[in-house]
């Protein structure tokens, strides 16, 4: 995960929201363009259904969309990838089935758009005004408040935000670095409140002797703790199966850890 990054541009720079370029795949509806979106609120997210960052973030962009649409709020994702299943449109298309992604997805498989934005990581949240001005930038996960409360800014509706969907997206809550994504399958130690691992192929994957199936492209959970824990993982996959990163996720600190080290979640 990207270091938390959040950026408001000064209101005197004004950055417009650059077009879609013709002929990308669209999901969920008919292609869109940006320019007939003025008059909305539009929340824009880089994301890839390879990368668990990502993943941790959806439930917030669906609930953005169920709750503020009617208001005004256009929710696109575009979904640019970073691993090889992540650019075949047919797993694409499966994966925002199967995820129940409310919310228009636009394919980037070639990322020109992610070269149009300059994007700089998994998730990559940009949220425009009504006049389709940048007034947000966020990479990584968490913001989530401070993004929705902008959202009922720029729509002029005020109602009480989302809980956070998890522990450690609580506010303000210190949260302890986690071990490093690592290529491949990793086996070694570890800090983090879980592990995953994204996979493709058919086969199988052991865990700290627990086997579990693999039955296609997708991240899977090896560990997930209550806290942030720290453990060892013994990985191994069997023929079949391609294992393109083991990733790790922060959890929320253990309350018995004396340790008050970390960094804020959202600060």
């Amino acid at each position: 995960m990207l270091p938390w990054r959040a950026v408001r541009p000064p209101a005197e720079v004004r950055i417009l929201a650059p077009e879609f370029p013709k002929g990308l795949p669209w999901m969920n509806v008919a292609m869109l363009k940006m320019a007939q979106q003025r008059g909305k609120v539009v929340v824009v997210e880089f994301w890839d259904f390879m990368r668990v960052n990502s993943l941790r973030t959806l439930p917030y962009l669906a609930a953005w969309h169920e709750l503020y649409a009617d208001d005004g709020l256009r929710v696109i994702g575009i979904h640019s990838g970073a691993f090889p299943p992540s650019f075949d449109e047919q797993a694409v298309r499966a994966a925002v089935e199967r995820l129940e992604i409310p919310y228009a997805v636009v394919l980037d498989s070639n990322q020109e758009l992610w070269e149009v934005y300059g994007n700089r990581g998994w998730p990559g949240r940009y949220v425009w005004d009504s006049e389709l001005v940048l007034t947000d930038i966020h990479y990584g996960e968490g913001a989530y408040i401070e993004t929705e409360l902008l959202i009922q800014e720029l729509l002029g509706v005020d109602r009480e935000p989302l809980a956070p969907v998890r522990p450690e997206d609580e506010p303000g809550l210190l949260l302890q670095a986690q071990t490093p994504d690592s290529e491949g399958l990793y086996s070694g130690p570890y800090e983090a409140g879980a592990a995953w691992a994204a996979l493709d192929g058919s086969g199988t994957v052991r865990v700290n002797g627990r086997e579990f199936l693999v039955d296609g492209p997708g991240v899977y959970p090896l560990v997930q703790h209550e806290h942030h824990t720290a453990g060892v993982l013994e990985l191994k996959a069997s023929e079949g199966v391609t294992a393109y990163a083991t990733c790790f996720t922060p959890g929320a600190p253990d309350p018995a850890d004396p340790r008050g080290s970390g960094s804020p979640a959202d600060a």
